[in-house]
């Protein structure tokens, strides 16, 4: 009889287990529940997207071109109800491109669900899908329309579609998805600013400007342009005065040194790091740190009309050097007042603003930065050198609204360990826990030839 019951109860909880089961499968039929336990919550829609769907203030009307046959109809959907469940007047609907081939030729539909984002009288198509393509078509709609951004060219400057270390190509492509051209600007070719322009980069020439070309740089700012000056250390002698004094501020000679960097593990003293700003809209809640990688002091000399914050500040161990810095040699320079050398914090990076002389316009911007390395194709990866300069380019054109957004990426996604950590790493798993196995195996075998 108790064998008889030990059965009974064996196959009762087995009927039991399998009724548990089923319900649970019932259930997970009719209620979704997910979890992300990724730092930043990599695995649902990022902190970016969700800001970025926050100032969308209207509704979002989605169609997508997919075909009814296979599973793309059902991925697009399952794709965008990460967004929907953030914004729920984010529609979507589909169409079928068979049925109606001219129509699929008159909107340039080349790909089997492509979309097509409508938001009040603007819209973007995507051929990609994928929450970065999306979010940059967000970000286009926001925007309005691409922004012309034109950079001068000819006189030695940073090259805006460029794959040079010095050259600013990275940077760029990362603009042009979000609603940014860039066009070049060559003063031997045109005398004036084309325009519809919204905002001219100068970056970092290295010759000295042509006086038509300043003459035509100062005009620009005169009448209400959007400006972002770009200048180096050694590059205050390129017959650009007129352009800074119509913008109020004055290169300092030398070049900018930190004496705290070791404490950073810099050892070039012209590498400048900060983590912490001056308030400004740039800068507001940004706590990334950035490097500077060779940086010109600024000063701010006459008001000239313009509203002039400091948004970039060198610490307090700084000061202008102007003795030669050779990284191959000991460097032993020291602050040196009696030459004229300033002493720090002193300010590299000015956030320029005024009342724009153009009727167009209610508000003219403009930014001087005593760096464009940090911009680079090299360094951009640095820190938060990339989302500094997305700052820097959404407040002079006047899309506050993005200034704000989080930074891309996880905070997880680098793995920053020293040369003795990955020794042990390497030690451990390469040797020691080979041998921990062969012992532990060895053991187990002894112990059963022993019985």
């Amino acid at each position: 009889m108790r064998l008889l019951f030990r059965r009974l109860d064996g196959w009762l909880f087995a009927l039991l287990l399998l009724l548990a089961a089923a319900a649970i499968g019932y259930l997970s039929t009719r209620y979704a529940r997910e979890a992300d336990w990724t730092a930043n919550g990599r695995a649902s829609l990022s902190t970016e997207s969700r800001a970025v769907l926050a100032q969308l203030t209207g509704p979002v009307d989605i169609v997508s071109y997919a075909s009814p046959q296979g599973d793309l109809r059902q991925t697009v959907a399952g794709f965008l109800r990460r967004y929907q469940a953030v914004k729920p007047d984010l529609g979507l609907r589909f169409v079928d491109p068979q049925l109606d081939p001219a129509k699929m030729r008159e909107l340039g539909i080349t790909v089997d669900g492509a979309l097509i984002l409508h938001y009040k009288d603007r819209e973007q198509r995507l051929d990609e899908l994928s929450e970065r393509s999306l979010t940059n078509a967000l970000e286009r709609l926001i925007r309005g329309s691409d922004r012309i951004v034109a950079f001068v060219s000819g006189d030695g400057e940073r090259r805006a579609d460029g794959q040079a270390n010095a050259d600013l190509g990275t940077f760029i492509s990362q603009l042009e998805a979000r609603g940014m051209r860039a066009v070049p600007l060559n003063f031997a070719q045109v005398s004036t600013v084309p325009e519809h322009t919204d905002l001219i980069v100068l970056a970092s020439p290295t010759l000295a400007l042509a006086p038509g070309a300043v003459q035509a740089l100062v005009s620009y700012v005169q009448n209400g342009g959007n400006l972002l000056w770009l200048t180096e250390p050694a590059n205050d002698d390129l017959g650009l005065k007129p352009l800074a004094d119509a913008l109020g501020v004055h290169v300092l000679p030398g070049v900018l040194v930190d004496g705290g960097g070791t404490a950073l593990g810099l050892h070039d003293p012209r590498m400048i790091a900060r983590g912490d700003y001056p308030p400004q809209a740039i800068t507001q809640g940004f706590t990334l740190t950035t490097l500077f990688p060779q940086v010109s002091a600024l000063a701010q000399v006459a008001q000239a009309g313009w509203a002039i914050k400091p948004f970039l500040r060198s610490g307090a161990q700084s000061w202008t050097e102007f003795q030669p810095i050779d990284n191959d040699k000991p460097s032993n320079i020291r602050f040196d007042a009696s030459a004229g050398e300033l002493k720090g914090p002193l300010d590299f990076g000015f956030a320029l603003s005024r009342l724009s002389p153009s009727p167009d316009k209610s508000e003219q911007r403009a930014v001087v930065i005593g760096d464009g390395d940090f911009l680079s194709n090299t360094f951009l990866g640095n820190g938060g050198n990339r989302a500094l300069g997305e700052r820097v380019f959404d407040w002079l054109l006047g899309d506050d609204k993005l200034v704000n957004l989080p930074p891309r990426g996880a905070p997880d996604r680098l793995l920053q360990i020293t040369q003795a950590e990955l020794n042990t790493i390497s030690f451990s798993f390469l040797i020691a826990l080979p041998l921990l196995l062969l012992l532990i195996g060895g053991l187990i075998v002894w112990r059963r030839r022993r019985r």
